[in-house]
């Protein structure tokens, strides 16, 4: 009997496979840096084809310490909102993936939100009008690129996710599920397929867009050339945030899990029906299982990880990890705040012209005071999710914790901050890759080999850490954030403000 499931992560930074027993243990893995390029501000982008030979890259190295005759169920997680544009004909890549952190699209949406349609994007597809998502990605690279101009003309232009370039690729046929297919902004939650409106909205062909498949099934089969001979059964595809919430096991409604990455990314299962949730965050899929639909309740913050590796940039810290070290060695953050916005500000803001700002400088500031403040910022800015979340359940669903998965997790500063900021216990997963897990899980589930509970068993919480703020110290540490983000979050030459000025000075 076949005995082994392998799990494919596409992240941002990484690609990771790691091959995983019917108890969800791993027992090999391998994985594959992904660089990322800035060519211009705001513009943020992969090689498409550097991305695939990291899958490739990191299959064939597990399937070097494993019989690939155990594998009997893949699945694969990707990136979200990042898109490849390909000719069908050929197979080639047309462009650079446009990365889910590029604001490049961001004038084709505002074009859209001043002439009234965010209402109606909205109801569809549970989305504001944003360039986060993907469509105005597509209508960009449509409008901007002569080689996917030329690619529509003839008839052979290929859009998608990155899970739909990889099963291209590796399988024959594009493929993506509901749960990635709603972070388009060309998915209508409603009747779980394509949106015709949409995609006219856009200017984006149906007929460009991969096939749209359950979550979990019997779906395809992957082959290289590098792997040997090995046909590989693709079991599962789903978007990285909702295959870490199924890697928490959050299959009951109200069950809350953060992931802290590049950035930080919270989903609430919401359970079968369409939830309403207020503009501040979004509606978008959690899983489709046997033709049933489960819904979350989503909000990302998009600099978190990449904020810390900035200061390492700066040599304010020697890395990531230290961060923990150079904020415990000071008292507090010596008056310093900092908005991490660098790919703008996200949930429950939604305010893509935001700037990342560092204001209160002296020249006592030290380096842990920039430390703390940051990591006081991340903390802040996942508060900013979860309290509309929380406002939002009642009854049964409101959660008694926050699950936290990635690697962020290691640093004890950070989570305690987390706990007393968001007014919850913390429980951090005991599996590192729980996204991994998740998907592992899922393709399990869509070969028949396992069930939530099995996810359960493998990913139990590995510590609980519990507010340590009274409820007046949070409600004023909350109000004291939101007014500077308020402020902070201005555009530059918003009326002369002098805002510019203030930063400068440090007051």
């Amino acid at each position: 009997m076949s005995s082994l499931i392998l799990a494919i992560d596409q992240g941002s930074s990484s690609t990771r496979a790691i091959a995983f027993d019917l108890d969800l243990r791993p027992v090999a893995s391998a994985s594959r840096p992904i660089a990322t390029s800035h060519p211009t501000p705001g513009w943020v982008e992969q090689n498409p084809d550097q991305i695939l030979d990291s899958v490739v890259a990191v299959v064939a190295e597990v399937l070097g310490s494993v019989d690939a005759h155990d594998i009997a169920a893949v699945g694969i997680d990707n990136q979200g909102e990042s898109v490849v544009a390909w000719d069908a004909s050929s197979g080639r890549a047309l462009a650079p993936c446009v990365s889910w952190q590029c604001t490049r699209s961001e004038p084709i949406v505002a074009r859209l939100r001043c002439a009234g349609h965010e209402p109606e994007v909205r109801r569809i597809s549970g989305l504001p009008l944003d360039s986060y998502f993907s469509a105005g990605k597509m209508a960009w690279l449509i409008g901007r690129v002569p080689a996917v101009a030329g690619a529509l003309e003839r008839g052979t232009l290929r859009l998608g996710t990155v899970d739909a370039w990889l099963t291209d690729r590796l399988a024959g046929r594009a493929l993506t599920d509901p749960s990635t297919a709603s972070r388009t902004q060309l998915f209508d939650l409603g009747t779980s397929a394509w949106s015709r409106p949409l995609a006219d909205l856009f200017g984006v062909p149906l007929e460009t867009l991969p096939a749209v498949v359950d979550t979990a099934g019997a779906h395809a089969t992957l082959s290289h050339r590098s792997w040997g001979g090995a046909r590989l059964p693709l079991t599962a595809l789903g978007c990285d945030q909702q295959a870490a919430l199924a890697g928490h096991a959050a299959f009951e409604p109200g069950m809350v899990k953060a992931t802290f990455g590049t950035g930080v990314f919270v989903l609430a299962n919401a359970g079968p029906g369409m939830p309403q949730p207020d503009d501040r965050l979004l509606t978008t899929v959690a899983w489709r299982l046997d033709g049933a639909t489960t819904y979350a309740v989503d909000g990302g913050a998009f600099s978190a990880g990449t904020l810390l590796e900035w200061l390492v940039e700066l040599g304010v810290v020697g890395s990531s990890a230290a961060t923990e070290e150079a904020a415990r060695g000071v008292a507090d953050t010596g008056g310093v705040r900092i908005l991490p916005a660098f790919g703008g500000l996200g949930a429950p803001w939604w305010r893509r012209d935001a700037r990342a700002v560092i204001a209160g400088l002296t020249l006592g500031a030290r380096p842990g005071h920039l430390a703390r403040a940051a990591l006081d910022a991340i903390a802040h800015r996942t508060a900013d999710i979860v309290e509309p979340m929380l406002a939002g359940m009642s009854g049964p669903a409101i959660p008694t914790a926050l699950r936290v998965d990635g690697g962020l997790t290691a640093n004890a500063y950070l989570i305690g901050r987390v706990a007393d900021l968001v007014g919850l216990p913390v429980e951090i997963a005991s599996i590192a890759d729980t996204t991994a897990l998740g998907i592992a899980g899922l393709a399990g589930i869509g070969a028949g080999l396992v069930d939530p509970s099995t996810i359960a068993v493998a990913n139990p919480p590995a510590r609980r850490v519990a507010p340590g703020l009274d409820s007046t110290r949070r409600a004023r540490d909350r109000a004291d954030w939101r007014s500077f983000v308020e402020w902070a979050a201005r555009p530059i030459d918003e009326g002369g403000d002098g805002r510019e000025a203030e930063t400068a000075d440090g007051d």
